[in-house]
């Protein structure tokens, strides 16, 4: 009884209580993810260098390039996970976890090696100042080295709060951020490692996280347990994955590679201003956790529901993530602005640096509430087993309208608020074009 508490049925009940008490953890968890680069940007800002905090900010989109598509992947595998899960189907349980552990480590070999070779070309790629590249080439190699500690805890963690479990996930992250923040002051401050020092820091602490999750799914005594002699690929639940993981995956890889000709863009102005674009993103990607969190909640809610058949409860509850998330990035959009100039010097003491991230942070901010109708919406779409949607509306809008923006207004004005202003543009096409989508395709029956 102890261990079947720990799941979420969520296919009765108070929509808002179930949306809110699984994504709470959530969040709490996400929040205690996003610390690993938050705590290894101000760490190298204070401790190192503002080229190390430029460093640290211009790999992102590099690694979120190969992590986001088995990101997607790893939806993909816990909307098929939730649906047997709501339709109490054990034995194909069984199987789409065990498919789930497999394709997870066969990705890890692969992502290792593509990413420790892609290394040179993204740097050259992405017009990395001359004072940042030898840091930037550094972090990225030892980055991608590790990344099967993160790969093995996401997609545990997803197997987890498919079946309504988003509080051990919680816990586990809350232990690998301490260390990771302890040792990111014993390589860097202790041992004056410097970026290498936040690299090791980040690579122990996400393994740790995944050993954690590997073995509360083996000792599992539940239809999700891990066992490892049962590891296989099943074909027909490998495809299920795939139709649902692939398209998420492609577009959150190709819309984070698109993120690296942003990054190009702001290279273009220098390390300052690439130390300010960083700090920035660090704060952005706390604000934007909620609005994930709910997403993510509304994705198991509505394939719980899905699989028990209530679909007008699952439309219910996209409505009702949809309300929760634009009043909490409401009230977190009036802090960012208030309090622009201490939540910056958190990352960095140069005055020239804290100018860059104020300006991006107070002109960013009023735009965050267009994230929270595309998200939610794109959430809920692939709890209903529709990722193809999404994947175009977002790629169209974060990919191919965001290239468009960029190349026009850099030949017109050159400005940096022109620069930044490539993400509003996206997220305001994208929410306009999502809704419409979801509307015809509730309206038209293919939900």
């Amino acid at each position: 009884m102890a261990a079947a508490s720990k799941t979420r049925d969520m296919t009765t009940g108070t929509i808002w209580k179930h949306i809110l008490l699984f994504s709470l953890p959530l969040l709490a968890g996400n929040f205690f993810q996003q610390l690993y680069n938050a705590v290894d940007s101000v760490v190298v800002g204070n401790f190192v260098s503002s080229q190390a905090l430029a460093a640290v900010g211009s790999t992102g989109p590099v690694i979120n390039t190969l992590v986001g598509f088995f990101m997607g992947m790893s939806s993909g595998a816990g909307v098929v996970i939730s649906n047997y899960f709501g339709g109490k189907d054990e034995k194909r349980l069984h199987d789409a976890v065990h498919t789930t552990v497999l394709m997870t480590f066969l990705f890890c070999i692969a992502f290792t090696i593509i990413g420790i070779l892609m290394v040179p070309f993204m740097i050259r790629f992405m017009k990395t100042p001359g004072d940042v590249v030898e840091e930037s080439t550094r972090y990225l190699r030892i980055y991608f080295a590790g990344i099967t500690g993160l790969m093995v805890y996401n997609m545990g963690s997803g197997i987890l709060r498919a079946i309504g479990d988003s509080r051990r996930p919680l816990y586990f992250l809350c232990v690998s951020s301490l260390i990771n923040i302890g040792l990111d002051l014993l390589f860097v401050v202790g041992f004056h490692m410097g970026i290498a020092g936040v690299a090791y820091a980040t690579v122990i602490a996400q393994f740790i996280s995944a050993g954690m999750v590997l073995w509360v799914l083996t000792g599992s005594q539940e239809s999700y347990r891990l066992i490892w002699k049962d590891l296989r690929l099943s074909k027909g639940m490998l495809k299920k994955i795939c139709i649902i993981g692939i398209p998420a995956g492609l577009q959150t890889a190709v819309t984070s590679f698109s993120n690296v000709f942003v990054q190009s863009y702001i290279n273009r102005f220098g390390s300052a201003c690439m130390a300010g674009w960083t700090s920035y993103t660090k704060v952005d990607q706390f604000v934007i956790l909620p609005m994930q969190s709910l997403s993510l909640a509304a994705t198991t809610f509505v394939g719980q529901n899905v699989g028990a058949q209530r679909k007008d409860r699952a439309l219910e509850g996209r409505k009702t993530a949809l309300y929760m998330s634009l009043a909490i990035t409401l009230v977190l959009t009036a802090g960012m602005i208030t309090a622009a100039t201490p939540i910056i010097r958190l990352f960095t003491r140069e005055d020239t640096v804290l100018s860059y991230g104020r300006i991006f942070l107070r002109f960013m901010s009023p735009f965050y509430v267009c994230c929270c109708f595309n998200q939610i919406t794109a959430g809920a779409l692939r709890g209903f087993g529709d990722s193809k949607g999404p994947m175009v509306i977002m790629l169209g809008s974060f990919v191919v309208f965001r290239q468009l923006y960029l190349a026009i207004t850099s030949a017109l004005f050159g400005s940096i608020y022109a620069v930044a202003f490539a993400y509003p543009s996206g997220w305001i096409l994208c929410s306009l074009w999502m809704g419409i989508y979801f509307h015809f395709s509730v309206k038209k029956g293919r939900l």
